[in-house]
């Protein structure tokens, strides 16, 4: 099924599964949904089953937005516990879309279907949502805990069974439509088989060096691996370090899960020639979530990373923001460098990134679909350097493998049903111009930034360590925080932050 025949099904209305292998555009053809559904005025709740999938698409995650968190069952007095805020943002939604499905169980789905009916006082399906559903079964699956109820895949749920959802199975790739053999690869990895061309096709890229001309990130399992390798790599570089503090507005507890889902770091520290990978894409389109680069300097006046991309582009990266948002209602916000560190990330955190180059060791993947998550973030194989391979590297769940020709089938069969919807949206496509949905205006960053530094002269900038000393020395000798925030020419909850960060959190508690 192409991008524009999954349009007109859910422009029909219809609740969907969106699927298709990595690089098919899913993530696209959601933003494009969601684009058409706002111009006509309709209330969107986005939602992944992740913290940092929820980030990915400006939302928030499914357990928080239905207000079930993290029960296995609907507790008792369900609705009556709800905030009032929260039974209005259920109720006021028009269509709910749920990304990473693949990592959500069977049980939850049919969950989030009584939820919405308790709070929405309908028994319809969701009590009269219309739902998406966004993601790729062969990605990582379900966790199953010790503690937690046993789930598989939503295909299981009580729901699905019920035939409520249309299944979309994008078909052309986009990502990798360059390298026929290397998509070939990834397709036997989802259909569970490999040549012994193949496979000694990806054993050849064991050890091999990338071009030394384009930096490259490893991709490995653990956090700990991640951790040591950039900050060792950061530390072996001469010159002076950059700290980039995180400005974050909203109450702590959303604060809290916004860091948590965010790939951006608190304290981002930077050196002339660190490695670094963009973390967002660019409204003017000069990078986009995964470019890679290398730090070259800091503007004079701003301090702010100059970086020339792979691309051979050079870029200047300004702080960005990041929001919680909880249907219309904005629960917190962030605001930092687009940037991390990159000479190593989890292969976790890769998902939904399409990178440059990588180097990638699958010597100790654990987890069926991992080395397929991996191995997709790239565009082709000679982007691609492997420091190891295990078998489980090779692995997909049997699962997915077993449902997926039957999403295939049902795919083929949905472009028929909806052969005359798939005919009319195309016709209206050409005839009628996109609607563009109407904007606030709003300051840009440039604009919010010299208003700020009107007052504060400093604000955003970097602290120098020449800085930092001399802010703890003032306060240790008694100056007030309005005093050191005229001194050091910034805000006083960056004053305040700055403080705690050197001497503690509780330095303030009365």
């Amino acid at each position: 099924m192409t991008q524009e025949e999954s349009l007109a099904i859910m422009n029909d209305g219809n609740s969907v599964l969106l699927t298709g292998a990595a690089g098919t555009g899913k993530t696209y053809t959601l933003n494009q949904y969601v684009r058409m559904s706002r111009s006509k005025g309709k209330t969107i709740a986005l939602t992944a089953t992740t913290g940092l999938a929820a980030t990915h698409i400006n939302g928030t995650t499914i357990h928080s937005w239905s207000g079930l968190g993290i029960n296995d069952t609907i507790p008792p007095n369900f609705v009556d516990n709800l905030t009032n805020q929260r039974v209005d943002i259920i109720r006021s939604s028009d269509i709910l879309i749920i990304d990473e499905i693949s990592m959500m169980h069977h049980w939850r789905l049919d969950m989030i279907d009584k939820a919405c009916q308790l709070v929405r006082e309908s028994e319809l399906p969701f009590g009269g949502l219309q739902v998406i559903l966004a993601g790729d079964f062969f990605q990582l699956p379900p966790i199953n805990r010790t503690d937690s109820k046993y789930g598989g895949f939503i295909t299981e749920s009580d729901i699905w069974q019920n035939d409520h959802f249309v299944t979309c199975y994008l078909t052309e790739q986009f990502r990798q439509k360059e390298d026929q053999a290397y998509t070939e690869i990834l397709n036997g990895i989802r259909a569970g088989f490999l040549s012994s061309r193949q496979i000694q096709m990806l054993k050849s890229k064991i050890g091999v060096a990338l071009p030394v001309h384009e930096a490259s990130t490893r991709l490995l399992t653990t956090n700990v691996d991640v951790d040591k390798i950039n900050k060792v790599r950061l530390s072996e570089l001469p010159g002076e370090e950059f700290t980039y503090e995180m400005v974050t507005t909203g109450p702590k507890k959303y604060v809290e899960q916004l860091k948590n889902a965010c790939l951006a770091t608190e304290y981002l520290k930077l050196k002339i020639g660190a490695f670094v990978m963009c973390i967002k894409n660019s409204t003017d389109k000069k990078f986009v979530n995964g470019s890679l680069g290398i730090v070259t300097g800091f503007e004079s006046s701003t301090h702010y990373p100059i970086v020339k991309l792979n691309t051979g582009r050079q870029v200047t990266l300004k702080p960005d923001t990041w929001e919680l948002q909880d249907g219309p209602k904005k629960r917190a916000s962030l605001s930092q460098i687009p940037l991390r560190l990159a000479w190593a990330i989890t292969i976790h955190k890769s998902q939904g990134m399409t990178l440059d180059n990588a180097k990638i060791d699958l010597s100790k993947a654990f987890v069926e679909g991992m080395g397929y998550v991996a191995l997709s973030r790239v565009k082709n194989i000679n982007n691609l350097s492997l420091d190891g391979l295990n078998n489980m590297a090779f692995q997909v769940s049997r699962e997915a493998k077993r449902i997926n020709s039957e999403l295939v089938e049902a795919s083929q069969q949905a472009v028929n049903i909806y052969a005359r919807q798939i005919k009319n949206f195309k016709l209206r496509a050409k005839e009628v111009e996109p609607i563009t949905v109407p904007k606030k205006s709003k300051m840009t960053w440039s604009e919010k930034l010299a208003k700020m530094r009107q007052e504060y002269p400093n604000a955003y900038l970097p602290w120098t360590e020449k800085d930092d000393k001399k802010l703890v020395s003032s306060f240790s000798d008694g100056e007030s925080l309005e005093k050191l925030s005229k001194k050091f020419g910034r805000h006083i909850g960056s004053i305040r932050t700055r403080l705690e960060k050197h001497l503690g959190e509780d330095i303030f508690d009365e």
